[in-house]
């Protein structure tokens, strides 16, 4: 009844994003922009996607620049982020997309991708961006969580989507379902690839763990740490890209009791280094089903150096 209700809204919303993308002059950074974004609000995978995707470009020769805006930091940009800086600054996704590669953010993506020339870069990746017109985009990915596809069909406020399906595939070079599960795509007719989420080795093998996480879809996580072959003992959820305070932390010690405390990548860089002593993080990794496909999507924009 509240999605009904609130979908004039919503279709407002999704209005503004295709008069956006009518009326943008993009930006042309004279290098290659891969865009990894989806079209609902939440966690479908872009991070591991993108983060798996620079990895390929690094071996390929190149030298990948990741830009965001930095969610949930307070730098507008353009900033090249470091391990030394606080999410609270740069956005706990900036912090963790810097672990793998350099990472710049900046409200203005054109403003960013002009530093990313000036740093070196040879090929841009957005972590989230679909909805962004600012910038030429030479591979536009749109990521979909196999699972919960769409949710209720809505658009914001009145369900999770950024703009009609239809709408928002019309721009995808390519859709990456994340899991299992065949979300209806409507009529498009372009590439489907499928990629899943694992746990990177087995350090919980065997171990009682407490699982805590403030990310959009945490049961991802649960599953992947049971996947792993820890024994899930409890667990906490909090709000996607939430800040821990000192109380929280010590009442997730008291409530764990013998187990691990055990959060997600995301969170852990969220916490300040006295808040993670004794805390363990579960590495995720994202692995295509069909490598040679993502593969000869990178040839037709970045070839090997």
């Amino acid at each position: 009844m509240a999605a009904a209700l609130l979908a004039p809204l919503g279709w407002l919303y999704g209005a503004s994003v295709a008069f956006k993308a009518r009326t943008a002059r993009p930006f042309d950074p004279g290098m290659p922009v891969i865009c990894v974004g989806n079209l609902t609000a939440g966690g479908s995978g872009k991070t591991p996607i993108a983060i798996a995707i620079a990895e390929m470009l690094r071996a390929r020769g190149h030298k990948p620049y990741f830009l965001t805006r930095g969610y949930g930091g307070s730098e507008h940009g353009p900033a090249l982020a470091s391990r030394g800086h606080s999410a609270a600054v740069m956005g706990d996704e900036a912090l963790l997309l810097a672990r793998t590669a350099p990472t710049i953010v900046a409200r203005d993506r054109a403003a960013g991708a002009r530093l990313a020339k000036e740093k070196g870069a040879t090929v841009i990746v957005m972590d989230d961006g679909h909805q962004n017109f600012s910038l030429r985009k030479a591979l536009s990915l749109v990521v979909v969580d196999a699972e919960t596809g769409f949710g209720n069909g809505y658009q914001i406020p009145a369900g999770p989507l950024r703009e009609p399906v239809a709408q928002g595939l019309t721009r995808a070079d390519a859709v990456i379902f994340v899991g299992d599960g065949e979300p209806d795509l409507g009529g498009y007719s372009g590439p489907v690839l499928r990629a899943r989420l694992k746990a990177e080795g087995d350090a919980f093998a065997g171990k009682a763990v407490f699982a805590f996480a403030g990310i959009g879809r945490p049961e991802k996580f649960f599953a992947s740490l049971e996947d792993s072959g820890a024994t899930v003992t409890g667990s906490c959820f909090f709000p996607d890209h939430h800040p821990y305070s000192e109380d929280e932390i010590i009442q997730l010690r008291a409530v764990a009791g013998e187990a691990m405390l055990v959060t997600t990548e995301k969170d852990f860089v969220r916490l300040s280094t006295t808040q993670r002593e004794g805390i363990r993080m579960l590495k995720i990794t994202a692995v295509f089903d069909d490598a040679h496909a993502i593969e000869r999507l990178l040839d037709s924009i970045a070839p090997r150096a």
